[in-house]
Order: structure tokens, then sequence, then C-alpha cells
């Protein structure tokens, strides 16, 4: 790898390790074993380096949580079944990303002072809706767009405020079924 790539390499360990805002320039050199000023010479800043591997990142995490969330749900599985299967998808990549989930979490807070961090996690957002959508509902993608649209939203609201829940209290983190018995609660 040249000194770009071990910058990226150095700065997404950081994130994993240390969070955006508490990793310095410092500590993306001494991760990647390239010098400060290589920094300044291949990304012009920290923060353009940190959002750059923040973004490849979350680039690779969505692939791999789609890979995981997408695998096969039982034929004939009523929508909270099926909801119930792929929500305890969701708390494993909790614990398995954990790191990831933090860092996003930490994002959210800073987007007022980061306007392209937050221009890129709002695409990815709705990019993460569409995709809940067709996961949870099981349909085809784009055939009812206004339902996707409604529908990935709530998923996603819901999978937010799960995981700040969770990582406050793993132990009492609603399983799947647990879930789906709360919407059968409030929607009968």
């Amino acid at each position: 790898m040249g000194n770009r790539e071990d910058l990226l390499a150095g700065a997404k360990r950081c994130l994993v390790e240390k969070g955006y805002v508490r990793t310095t320039a410092r500590d993306v050199a001494s991760a990647s074993g390239v010098s400060l000023a290589a920094i300044g010479y291949h990304f012009k800043s920290k923060e353009a380096l940190l959002n750059e591997a923040l973004f490849e990142v979350m680039r690779e995490w969505g692939e791999e949580l789609a890979a995981t969330l997408s695998a096969q749900v039982e034929p004939g599985a009523d929508r909270l079944e099926r909801f119930a299967v792929v929500w305890d998808r969701v708390l494993e990549s909790f614990a398995r990303l954990r790191p990831l989930w933090v860092t996003q979490l930490e994002l959210l807070g800073q987007v007022e002072r980061l306007p392209e961090v937050r221009d890129q996690l709002a695409a990815a957002n709705r990019e993460a809706q569409e995709g809940l959508a067709e996961l949870f509902e099981g349909g085809e993608p784009g055939a009812d767009p206004e339902r996707a649209r409604l529908t990935g939203a709530l998923y996603q609201a819901l999978l937010t405020g799960f995981l700040s829940q969770w990582l406050l209290d793993p132990e009492r983190a609603l399983s799947g079924r647990e879930v789906a018995a709360a919407l059968r609660l409030v929607t009968a």
C-alpha cells in the first residue's frame, strides 16, 4: 500500500478505537506509520481524511449488514414473524459492529458542525431506509415507493432508538419477538 492507503487504513482503525471526535492527526499518523505531513499532502486536512475513511467504513459496514439481514426468512412467515427474525439479526449486528454504531451516533451530535458529514449521513440514511423497507417488508425494491418511504423511515427510527437503548443497557434490549409483541400491543 502507498501512503494514502496507509493513512485511510490508519484512520479507519482510529475511528473504531477512538471515534471521530477523539481522533487526532497524530493518532492517524501513528496508526498508519505515515508522517503527519502526509495527511495534508494527500487529504488537505485531518477532517477530510476522517470523512473519507468514515464513508468507506460505512459502505463496508452497510454491505456486511445487508448480507447479514438479507439471509432468507422462513417461507410463509407473516409480517411480524419476519420482523422478529430480521430484528434479531439487527441486534446481533449491534454487538458485532458496536464501535461503528457508536461512531455513527457520536456523529449525529456533530452534524451541525460538520456539514459535509451531515450531507453524507443524510444520503446514507435515505439509502438505509430503502434497504430496511425491503428487508423487513420482504418486497420488491421500488414496488410501492410511498409504502417503502413510510415503512423505511419507521424502521430507521426504530433502529436508531433501539440502538440507543441497547448501547446504554444491552441486557434489557428487546428481542425480535418482544418488539413484535410490542407492535401487536400498540396496533391492536
